[in-house]
């Protein structure tokens, strides 16, 4: 049981230096219990060798390494993406997609459970809004991965926050979980490791722009217009075209880095020459990259994928206006690799 006890994993390292000095240990412990947690990929304080026996029977009383449940695995017929259901210790489910390629790793967590954005193309977003992940629980994704890639002999390379919820909108959780794992002691993934995707939250991109990693940042866009964006994106309500361009300059005048602007093609609805146009327009001039994905069809949406013949058509025209452009290739569709899909079926299958 877990109850009244502190997860480890939702610590910093600051956090937990001041409880093992506080504690009366010497703050040495603090670097040897943070490397057993993201180098050593410990699950359980018994592990800790090195560590007094004293001081292990009181972390094991008083803390415990976090870790969800998986419910459910699938894998794609190639076998490089799979998706798992976890639950938490509180019974909720979320889910997280590693995605292998030849020379990278890359994992998709969630930061929430559900999301309060609401878009209509998401299947995450039909369910609703629960709660906000911890740090421990973001993380506890990542470990997961990195722990099972590890038995492979090989290790996790990227991790994107487009999985479950809006990041901007758990900052502090999705930022300290980063700076964790961006840790010289621990996993040490560099910060360009990082995307952080967005519907569009103009406080959280301002502020990410302010922060010291340059971490990667990626726009859901979806339209050049408000009207449309105001349906296909409903926090454009709130933070308009007009808000949202100038934040992206910044971040990227700021860090150095382009912006990414995902765009899912809808047939007959945003996918037109006039939209490719426009969207060029909107972009010129901005340090970005337009990445284009035919829409991945959900249970109650809807809306269809454009054409293959529509998409290229798009991305000649973006190229054509000299806006870097490629078309996402489509993993694990035969999985519900999309956001929110497997949690819905778990959803259905318990009501």
């Amino acid at each position: 049981m877990t109850a009244g006890r502190l997860n480890l994993l939702d610590l910093t390292f600051q956090e937990m230096m001041e409880r093992v000095v506080e504690w009366g240990e010497p703050r040495f412990r603090a670097t040897q219990l943070w490397r057993w947690l993201y180098n050593s990929l410990a699950t359980s304080v018994e592990e800790m060798t090195n560590l007094p026996l004293e001081f292990r029977t009181r972390l094991a009383a008083e803390c415990y390494i976090g870790t969800l449940k998986p419910l459910a695995s699938l894998k794609s017929d190639d076998h490089l993406t799979e998706k798992v259901l976890f639950e938490t210790q509180d019974g909720e489910t979320l889910e997280a997609v590693l995605m292998r390629y030849t020379a990278r790793n890359s994992l998709c967590v969630s930061c929430q459970i559900g999301c309060p954005i609401g878009c209509e193309i998401c299947a995450t977003g039909q369910r609703g809004f629960v709660r906000n992940l911890s740090v421990g629980e973001i993380t506890a994704q990542v470990l997961h991965y990195a722990r099972q890639l590890r038995t492979e002999n090989a290790h996790l390379t990227n991790v994107v926050f487009m999985g479950m919820g809006e990041p901007m909108l758990n900052f502090d959780a999705v930022w300290n979980t980063i700076l964790n794992l961006n840790d010289r002691e621990g996993l040490a993934l560099g910060a360009r490791r990082f995307t952080i995707s967005t519907a569009g939250v103009v406080t959280g991109i301002e502020r990410m722009a302010r922060e010291s990693l340059e971490v990667g940042l990626a726009i859901s866009l979806h339209s050049p217009d408000n009207d449309l964006r105001d349906r296909l994106v409903p926090t454009n309500r709130r933070y308009p075209l007009e808000r949202l361009l100038p934040a992206a300059r910044l971040y990227s005048e700021r860090t150095g880095r382009r912006v990414t602007f995902e765009y899912a093609l809808i047939k007959d609805v945003n996918d037109t020459e006039g939209h490719a146009l426009r969207t060029a327009a909107l972009l010129r001039g901005l340090r970005c990259h337009v990445n284009l994905i035919p829409l991945n069809p959900t249970p109650g949406c809807q809306y269809e994928p454009s054409t293959p013949e529509t998409v290229l058509r798009f991305q000649q025209i973006l190229v054509k206006e000299r806006i870097q452009t490629t078309v996402r290739l489509r993993r694990g569709i035969e999985i519900a690799a999309g956001c929110g899909q497997l949690r819905g079926q778990h959803l259905d299958a318990q009501s």
